[in-house]
């Protein structure tokens, strides 16, 4: 079990005071805090709901923010690190700018809650005043901080964060479609629009498509089997799309039926979402790799060869070797049906399945880097970067607290 240094904790504190004035402090389970940090330590009512707001904070995958008095404002960051909880942050108690009318009656209900008189209007009179936009960024700029410095992975958070803002893009969804007073027909043009996102590789877009589909289905009709139906048409839908594209997409056929297996075992919507969610992942993965619109025997071959390998240490003469043509035949060919260099195809095929490992593992960047066959990892940040604009440990950060 790791532990939570005095030095994680100063750094981030420093930090934190540099950019918006306040030095959060740590909060053990039961909701204890070092009384020389925290005035309000002592008060039973204050302890309970900073327990309650840790939990909220652990469920919602993201800082929790919440009342301590009519005015008074604070902000919770759990602290987990694969799966287990060990204590929070508390970001500190501001004023919101929208009660400025408020720290009067704030220190007459911290003297009601046993506070002396003047040590209430002194501890009001010290607080700052914060628009909801700075108490967003700020515990934000915590999140985030903590998380940077301490290097522990918020698995368990981060699939909450996920499912709530998949359950949010639904439910939008269903009530844009109850607006318009469309509300029976299943939206097939949107499957058209899906599978042009998945053609382009913009696994974002995808995911937002897929969501607004989510939605529409279970307004059609919200009865299990019939959502379940409509997710393997779906899926089916989409590798006939692309084994029609190209016939040399057929392996895509026997990711589809695992896939569809799953499908048929998810037990209620939320888990049939979820399911949905990773296939299509699964499915954008497997149709770039592949290419569309490609039909030579070889070039097939050895992009196949190349899915399969990428991993390993991989060469052109390995390749063409494996296709049973020349270096320079192989490489032309390759180049005229998929308009990509076999070096890039190998090089998009590590960082793909490195962003997969970042954000579904919490294996460090060396060693993904080396299980995705790169043998030197500044070679290996230099190339994510390039392909995806931005370093490893960054784009782990980013995907951490991006809406999905």
């Amino acid at each position: 079990m790791p532990k939570l240094s005095q030095r994680t904790l100063l750094e981030v504190s420093r930090d934190a005071f540099k950019t918006n004035g306040l030095r959060p402090f740590f909060m053990n389970l039961d909701g204890t805090t070092h009384p020389e940090e925290d005035p309000l330590a002592g008060n039973s009512k204050v302890r309970k709901l900073r327990i309650y707001a840790l939990h909220e904070s652990i469920n919602l995958g993201e800082p929790c923010f919440f009342d301590i008095l009519p005015g008074l404002m604070s902000w919770i960051v759990a602290l987990e690190d694969r799966r287990i909880i060990h204590g929070a942050l508390i970001g500190g108690e501001v004023l919101s700018d929208t009660d400025r009318e408020e720290p009067d009656r704030c220190s007459r209900e911290l003297a009601s809650m046993g506070f002396p008189p003047h040590a209430a209007r002194q501890y009001i009179s010290t607080r700052l005043v914060f628009t909801p936009a700075a108490m967003r960024s700020a515990a934000r700029n915590l999140h985030d901080n903590f998380y940077r410095i301490s290097g522990w992975k918020p698995i368990q958070m981060e699939e909450n964060r996920l499912r709530i803002h998949q359950q949010r893009q639904i439910a939008e969804a269903i009530e844009d479609r109850k607006k318009r007073g469309d509300t029976t027909t299943y939206p097939f043009e949107k499957e058209r629009i899906l599978l042009s996102h998945i053609r382009s590789g913009d696994p974002d877009g995808a995911r937002r498509v897929l969501n607004e589909m989510l939605g529409a289905m279970y307004l059609s009709s919200p009865k299990l089997a019939v959502l379940r139906a409509r997710a393997i048409e779906m899926m089916g839908y989409l590798t006939r799309a692309a084994v029609e594209d190209s016939p040399v997409m057929e392996p895509l056929i026997e990711r589809n039926h695992r896939w569809m297996e799953r499908l048929i075992q998810a037990k209620d919507f939320e888990a049939l979402a979820r399911v949905l969610t990773s296939a299509l992942n699964d499915f954008i993965e497997g149709i770039y790799l592949h290419g569309f619109n490609r039909s030579n025997s070889s070039v097939s071959k050895a992009l196949d060869f190349i899915t399969k390998n990428h991993t390993k240490p991989l060469s052109l003469a390995d390749v063409a070797r494996h296709v049973g043509l020349s270096s320079y035949r192989i490489a032309h060919l390759v180049k005229a049906h998929t308009g990509k260099t076999i070096l890039q195809i190998i090089l998009h095929a590590r960082v793909q399945s490195a962003r997969s490992l970042l954000e579904n593992s919490d294996k460090s960047c060396t060693d993904i880097a080396y299980e995705t066959g790169f043998n030197d990892q500044s070679y290996f940040i230099k190339h994510f970067k390039r392909l995806t604009g931005i370093t490893p440990a960054r784009y782990r950060r980013n995907r951490m607290t991006k809406p999905g």
